[in-house]
């Protein structure tokens, strides 16, 4: 049997197998929240219901934090009042 092929410096490749594939998209969405990543790929497993999820994170380059809802809510500098505020 041949070695698995490395992933290419600065990734990492991600193999999540859960028992629903919500639970498996659970997981990579957390992932994703602290690595950039690729789509994710997924497979059933067997006849048992779970699935097999796939995905490289970029160790290397993080994705940008999210901005809580009331930043990124607030106004522009514009703050007159919309037409339909009045």
């Amino acid at each position: 049997m041949k070695p698995p092929e490395l992933p290419s410096a600065g990734r990492a490749d991600v193999r999540i197998v859960a028992a629903s594939p919500e639970a498996a998209r659970q997981v990579a969405d957390v992932l994703r929240r602290r690595f950039a990543a690729t789509e994710q790929r997924s497979y059933p497993v067997d006849d048992s219901g779970g699935t097999r999820l796939h995905l490289t994170v970029d160790t290397i380059h993080t994705p940008e934090p999210a901005q809580p809802w009331l930043v990124s809510s607030r106004p522009s500098g514009d703050v007159r009042p919309q037409t339909d505020e009045i």
